[in-house]
């Protein structure tokens, strides 16, 4: 019989906790023997003093195993079951792009997400601007989705990981959130309740991510691998870009529009091309629908290129209670900003440097996020036409287009704007996209 006040004396002491501690505390968690007390003060010691591997693996199952997980076996589907994670960032829609791409090569994609977070958009609150879209649909729904379309796209179920929720809501408001073995557990506790059989975690850094510095990122990246290897789901990361927003929008709608854009071909972005092949390459391979990387390539293009992807996508959409026309008429269903205002060079030069975070949280004054939990998100807001780093510019070229509710809030997002963008006479070295590859 152990004692919560034992196992956070041990891990308090810069001890190893054994697997059975690890797997009774957890489950106080979720029967609630274990108070928030507790629950801080362990947080609070493995932030100080870490986990190993082995602890990190065994509290990642724990909290897996602490809700229902989600079985295959009797959907006989025709191919792997994949899914890729990222830590956030502002502009980022390679989920809405290559969850479709990977079901239209032979993938089933079941994927968990989130709301937004902080300065980074959510691709729960990016989807639900599709009028009718429901990212709550129950496990056999869900599961009946995924088997006939290849992919769904929804939130954290109540029975999925129940005992990270009660200790992420702890870890929020105790400083504790930073803790790299507690954010490795809580990604993949989530994931390994999916069923899955191979994850590709994208790992952000840069001005607009959680792991400012390459240094954090891989740290993180590492960790996720490992202990995901460890815990026997095959896991790979890439550590890519975010010095400034992975697409030229950031918002709701507007990002959903430029996710159509991109499966119907009007539009795709290098860099954001970039990632989004490099990310569902990984995918291929790992789950052995591609050799090598190469031929995932090709199979990825002809998704696109066919518009088998679109197809995907359109059908997931639909299954989730989304108009069936969604990639035909755009201009029906997503709602638009009430002022549109452009923020305007002042002198000539290249766009040198720009503060990625600042422009996410534009979008949150905007009305575009959450400061509170409960706050209600405005969906036609955002920013578009987002100049990129080494841009050349003259005064009165336009360096963003502000979609606001009104007037003062445009104004008060242009400032943001233009306070976020350096701009020098010589142009700047330009970041890679893709910073690593962690096996």
């Amino acid at each position: 019989m152990f004692l919560p006040q034992e196992i956070i004396r041990k891990k308090r002491d810069q001890l190893t906790l054994s697997t059975e501690e690890i797997s009774f505390f957890v489950r106080g968690v979720v029967d609630r023997s274990v108070s928030d007390s507790q629950v801080a003060a362990l947080a609070m010691a493995i932030y100080f003093n870490g986990m190993s591997t082995d602890e990190r693996v065994a509290l990642t199952l724990a909290m897996r195993d602490s809700g229902r997980i989600m079985e295959w076996g009797n959907w006989h589907l025709p191919g792997p079951v994949l899914d890729k994670h990222s830590t956030g960032g502002v502009g980022d829609v390679t989920s809405l792009l290559l969850a479709p791409m990977v079901a239209a090569c032979g993938g089933f994609v079941p994927m968990i997400s989130g709301r937004g977070l902080g300065h980074t958009g959510g691709t729960l609150d990016k989807l639900e601007a599709i009028p009718g879209y429901d990212v709550s649909p129950d496990l056999p729904r869900l599961q009946r989705i995924v088997s006939e379309t290849g992919l769904a796209i929804v939130g954290q179920t109540s029975d999925l990981a129940p005992a990270d929720k009660r200790i992420y809501a702890v870890r929020d408001v105790t400083a504790t959130v930073e803790s790299v073995a507690m954010i490795t557990a809580s990604i993949l506790s989530k994931k390994l309740c999916a069923g899955l059989q191979a994850l590709v975690m994208d790992v952000k850094t840069g001005s607009g991510a959680f792991m400012a510095t390459q240094e954090k990122a891989r740290t993180l990246a590492r960790s996720i691998v490992d202990v995901g290897n460890g815990a026997g789901l095959k896991t790979s990361a890439l550590i890519t870009d975010m010095s400034q927003s992975l697409a030229p929008a950031a918002g709701n709608a507007v990002e959903i529009r430029c996710a159509i854009d991109y499966l119907t071909g009007k539009s795709r972005p290098k860099r954001l091309h970039e990632v989004t092949m490099a990310l569902a390459v990984q995918m291929l391979v790992l789950g052995g629908l591609a050799s090598n990387d190469t031929e995932a390539r090709v199979k990825l293009e002809r998704s696109l290129q066919t518009g088998a992807a679109a197809e995907r996508f359109a059908k997931m959409v639909a299954a989730q209670g989304g108009p069936v026309d969604l990639l035909e008429a755009p201009d029906n269903y997503l709602v638009q900003s009430r002022t549109q205002v452009p923020v305007i060079a002042t002198q000539s030069g290249y766009v040198s440097a720009i503060d990625c975070r600042a422009l996410g949280l534009a979008v949150v004054n905007l009305g575009g996020g959450r400061r509170l939990p409960a706050d209600r998100i405005d969906f036609a807001v955002g920013l578009t036409e987002l100049a990129e780093l080494g841009t050349p510019v003259e005064p009165g070229q336009t360096l963003a287009m502000v979609h606001a509710h009104n007037e003062n809030s445009a104004r008060n997002a242009m400032a943001e704007i233009t306070a976020a963008y350096a701009i020098t006479d010589a142009p700047p070295r330009l970041p890679a996209v893709i910073h690593e590859q962690i096996h």
